[in-house]
């Protein structure tokens, strides 16, 4: 009688397993015949990984039949130098590079599903010194901004930290310069480049050769006078966020690297670091460039998908839609930056990079 007990009993136990694994495929990932996920491999920036590998952001994909793969490369290498023959769609950092891609493959299909502002991260006895030399000032809206005018003002002296008045703060014997990264290598130091040649340039876009070479004595010595610049923009916010104020007083960042920060709410923003915004500032366009049918659906759905529109916002990106990045972000940024510029063409920024970089 046991036995034949124990037997039913594992009987009843095998149909409900199967029942279990039969009745759950269909929730596995809709659109995908019998639960398969399509594949679609694309090539991005590097600042936008940790959002294409969270796993919200995956499951949002498999909801639509689609696993993403993604390597990451600079947007300048993006354009010019990776095989995108592998790849089936480019999402690279900035809308000149995103431009070269359409204009050498001849496709007009593109997509800008977020973007972000270049802004410094920097810390409050910095804040007050600069206020005090007039290099930040208070913004349009409840926030400060960095001056980009007198910044170079200040570049163009060779002012040194010590020499600020009243410094006893920060009395550091180097340059007072914006740590960026490596302007043959990285998007964030091409959008910074993009930002101090219009300034330079009397507050115009550069956009001939005799422009180019009227700006260059006074970008080139911002990046020359570094020393030796990193080759992602996470780098030089890893050294702000570990090392702080004695290495990097002024950090060169994307906005949503730090909103990144404040809103994980992890203890990596302490409370005297803050976020300046420059003036003028770019924004830097994440800009899908697809390959395929496949790689334009990707971005279709970066661009409409709710679900992944807030995902994105929860990583700092401001949305198409203004009101899902304020909703998540808050008052923690401000809603328009209106003191933003264009960056130059492609062609322009390409020759400008290679005349400043070490």
């Amino acid at each position: 009688m046991k036995r034949r007990l124990s037997i039913g009993l594992a009987v009843v136990l095998l149909a409900a397993v199967v029942a279990v694994v039969v009745w759950g495929r269909p929730d596995d990932a809709e659109g995908g015949a019998g639960g398969e996920l399509t594949t679609v491999r694309g090539v991005i920036g590097s600042e936008k990984l940790a959002f294409f590998s969270d796993r919200r952001v995956v499951d949002a994909f498999a909801r639509h039949g689609l696993e993403v793969e993604v390597d990451t490369a600079g947007s300048r290498q993006i354009a010019t130098s990776v095989d995108l023959g592998r790849y089936e769609f480019a999402f690279p950092s900035s809308a000149p590079a995103a431009q070269r891609i359409q204009r050498d493959r001849k496709i007009t299909a593109a997509r800008t599903p977020f973007q972000s502002p270049m802004a410094v991260a920097t810390f409050e006895p910095i804040v007050k010194l600069l206020e005090a030399a007039g290099v930040v000032t208070k913004g349009a809206g409840d926030y400060q901004v960095l001056d980009v005018a007198k910044y170079l003002e200040v570049t163009r002296a060779g002012t040194r930290w010590d020499q600020l008045p009243g410094n006893t703060a920060y009395p550091a014997r180097k340059n007072v310069l914006v740590t960026t990264t490596n302007p043959a290598e990285s998007n964030s130091a091409a959008m910074y480049l993009s930002i101090v040649s219009f300034v330079a340039n009397g507050n115009a876009v550069v956009g001939t050769p005799e422009q180019e070479a009227a700006v260059l004595p006074d970008v080139a010595r911002l990046f020359r006078d570094q020393g030796y610049t990193q080759n992602s923009s996470e780098g030089p916010f890893e050294d702000y966020l570990a090392a702080g104020m004695g290495k990097t007083p002024l950090a060169l960042v994307y906005e949503s690297q730090y909103l990144d920060r404040v809103l994980r709410a992890d203890g990596s923003i302490r409370p005297d670091m803050r976020l300046l915004y420059l003036a003028p500032t770019v924004y830097s366009k994440h800009t899908l460039v697809p390959l395929s049918d496949r790689g334009d659906q990707v971005g279709e759905l970066l661009a409409t998908d709710p679900e992944l529109a807030e995902l994105a916002a929860t990583f700092g990106f401001r949305t198409s839609d203004p009101r899902v990045f304020a909703d998540v972000v808050g008052d923690r940024a401000p809603t328009d930056l209106v003191d933003a510029v264009e960056p130059p063409s492609f062609e322009t920024l390409e020759r400008l990079l290679d005349a400043v970089a070490p």
